[in-house]
């Protein structure tokens, strides 16, 4: 048996409210959370917080980092667009190279788990698995058919991959989409699309196909985003991203005030990187939203819409913490702590991060 503590400011609970103790993880999992006024015999002291959840990510396209960006178009639609002229001519060891690189990054940065859409059919689905081999950073996994229109491939993918993740419906053929979202929900598979994305054009096609998590909407309509909301389908988004490509940003205020959950993604490893970190600093500089809202974005909505049993600090749930230095060059004399999280704490902040992934 395993058993440590963790002590300091703790972000506790699903609302991050500030507990001044310590927690206690057991064998990979947050057995108590104590309010305690005197000093503990930790293993480490510092902010104590969740670790982060990307909600979306590509990282086979680690492989083509920062190229010229034009339109999102060229770049990304399959089966033509850049990336995935680009992944055809990659060696599979180059590839696997490359995602693992990305993957190493996020467990640096302080991401416990992540959401990829996994473009490649079966050869993509299993060199992200020998990609993550290993490491302590769980993958959900979003196969995607190679072509994509090869719908028999769901089946088989579905036996490693954790779901099926496609690109607009104005990428396929009349019937492809639903027939691809049938065979994963008669699976039990999750099944993610991306919509609004260049237009709104896809947003009512993608929610006939009752997806369990919907990424962008950023040109969703106030209409749009009733619906999604009604359906209760988690939304991810990847503002910063989406500003590198020019497809501008996502309403995440209206989404809040819709009742969505929503969760925050870094999207594609050839425009962006992996680091929540930056993520969270962009978001809390672009939106009018609080500091929870943001916090929440980057950790527990990422993990809800995952599945995931993390996110929160939280008897009970997996012990997917890290702790942040409060004596660091950066955050030393920070007063409003989460604020100082969510705006200006980076990876050098991290004094130690649990290292069991998430099942």
């Amino acid at each position: 048996m395993r058993e440590y503590l963790l002590s300091g400011n703790i972000l506790a609970g699903e609302d991050f409210d500030l507990v001044a103790g310590y927690i206690r993880i057991r064998d990979g999992v947050i057995v108590e959370v104590c309010e305690e006024a005197g000093s503990v015999d930790s293993d480490a002291h510092g902010i104590v917080m969740p670790c982060f959840v990307n909600a979306h990510t590509h990282t086979g396209d680690s492989v083509l980092k920062d190229p010229e960006i034009t339109d999102i178009a060229s770049l990304v639609r399959p089966p033509g667009g850049l990336k995935h002229r680009v992944l055809r001519e990659t060696a599979a060891h180059d590839l696997v190279r490359a995602i693992r690189a990305s993957v190493c990054d996020m467990a640096a940065t302080g991401t416990c788990a992540f959401a990829d859409f996994r473009e490649g059919g079966m050869a993509g689905v299993q060199a992200l698995l020998r990609a993550i081999d290993g490491l302590s950073v769980a993958a959900t996994i979003l196969a995607r058919p190679h072509p994509p229109e090869n719908v028999d491939e769901v089946g088989p993918m579905l036996g490693l991959a954790d779901g099926i993740g496609i690109s607009s419906t104005n990428d396929y053929e009349e019937g492809v989409a639903e027939a691809i979202a049938r065979r994963t929900h008669e699976r039990g598979g999750v099944f993610a699309i991306h919509a609004g994305e260049l237009d709104s054009t896809d947003i009512r096609d993608a929610l006939e196909l009752d997806p369990n998590l919907l990424i962008h909407l950023t040109h969703a309509s106030p209409d749009d985003l009733r619906a999604v909301a009604d359906q209760s389908i988690s939304v991810v988004v990847c503002s910063q991203s989406n500003l590198l490509t020019g497809v501008g940003l996502p309403p995440v205020e209206e989404m809040f005030a819709a009742g969505i959950s929503v969760a925050a993604g870094t999207d594609n490893v050839m425009f962006n990187s992996v680091d929540m970190f930056a993520e969270m600093r962009f978001l809390s500089s672009l939106f009018s939203l609080s500091e929870q809202q943001v916090f929440g974005m980057c950790t527990r909505a990422g993990a809800v819409a995952l599945g995931l049993n993390c996110g929160a600090i939280v008897a009970g749930m997996d012990a997917s913490v890290m702790v942040l230095n409060m004596n660091s060059h950066n955050l030393v004399g920070a007063k409003n702590i989460l604020r100082s999280v969510v705006r200006r704490a980076r990876v050098g902040d991290i004094l130690f991060r649990a290292r069991r992934a998430v099942l």
